[in-house]
């Protein structure tokens, strides 16, 4: 676990509230069965990862100089929106698979963007290689303590909210989200992670005993895409326990019709996928188990047509 993260969570959300959105939660029986959703798409730049890449840049004094971060889109829009806000000049390196959504919303900021050959690896190299010339403050986009800390911020806003769920599921990338949950809830409630067949990282590290480089393809790929889980989740993920599940595309699909066709929802591939376990079957709960699910991202590459 990471040392005392409770209250240093309880103080993050303090400190980052003026800058967020409190998302709201809504329960549904669309699915088969009862559900508490937290749309967390409705988030300042459409994902939750604002709350990370504000605890990282509040009272930090060496980002007044700029700052720099790699990200499939998400991570980079958000960073480059705190900035924004903070008057602090960031620089933002993507992957050329970013979907032009998330550059769009990137360059809305006045960030510096670069858009680099390959995959999130490749940004996230491109980005160090400029942190090492430029002496800019980093943020990483899951493995660090700042960016941990404030994405468990969700969940304390979640429980203040009335959340009654025994279980929570969550999309998994690099693992800054779901590691923010394990370090709130710390072991109160069953943690689930959910990821596509495409890009497991946390599944092929638990089942290696090690974090290990996966290939990178697939519909969520822009979101979910990281190469190797986070040290810190894989640490957090083990000592847990943590259920691991794989989803396909076809399922992730399935869900955003689904959030579409029953609740008028837009979302991304990977905001749908920790749904796609419930509506796949991957997830069966137990009789009368409650469930939580979290709505994580709303920046699809285009409109979808279902």
């Amino acid at each position: 676990m990471l040392a005392n993260p409770i209250k240093e969570i309880k103080d993050s959300l303090a400190k980052i509230r003026p800058y967020i959105v409190k998302t709201p939660t809504f329960e549904t029986l669309s699915f088969g069965q009862q559900i508490d959703l937290k749309l967390e798409q409705l988030q300042h730049t459409g994902s939750f990862k604002c709350r990370g890449a504000f605890n990282s840049l509040l009272d930090n004094e060496k980002a007044k100089q700029g700052v720099v971060a790699a990200s499939g889109g998400n991570h980079g829009a958000a960073v480059a929106y705190a900035a924004q806000k903070l008057g602090i000049k960031s620089h933002i390196f993507v992957p050329e698979l970013s979907g032009k959504t998330k550059i769009e919303l990137i360059k809305r900021t006045g960030s510096n963007l670069t858009i680099v050959p390959g995959t999130y690896a490749e940004a996230l190299e491109a980005a160090n290689n400029h942190q090492k010339e430029t002496g800019a403050v980093s943020v990483h986009a899951y493995d660090s303590r700042e960016t941990i800390i404030g994405q468990g911020t969700l969940f304390c806003e979640w429980e203040n909210q009335g959340l009654e769920a025994d279980t929570i599921i969550i999309a998994v990338g690099g693992g800054g989200l779901i590691s923010g949950a394990i370090s709130w809830f710390q072991k109160r409630k069953k943690i689930v992670a959910v990821e596509p067949e495409n890009c497991p990282t946390l599944n092929v590290a638990l089942k290696k005993g090690k974090p290990s480089s996966v290939a990178v393809s697939g519909i969520a790929a822009n979101a979910l895409g990281a190469k190797s889980i986070g040290n810190i989740c894989f640490s957090l993920s083990k000592e847990n326990q943590i259920e691991s599940l794989v989803i396909s595309d076809d399922d992730i699909k399935s869900a955003q019709r689904l959030l579409w066709e029953n609740h008028r929802m837009f979302v991304e591939p990977a905001g749908a996928a920790a749904l796609a376990a419930i509506i796949s079957g991957k997830y069966k709960p137990k009789i009368e188990e409650k469930l939580a699910v979290l709505i994580c991202g709303a920046n699809p590459n285009t409109i979808p047509e279902f």
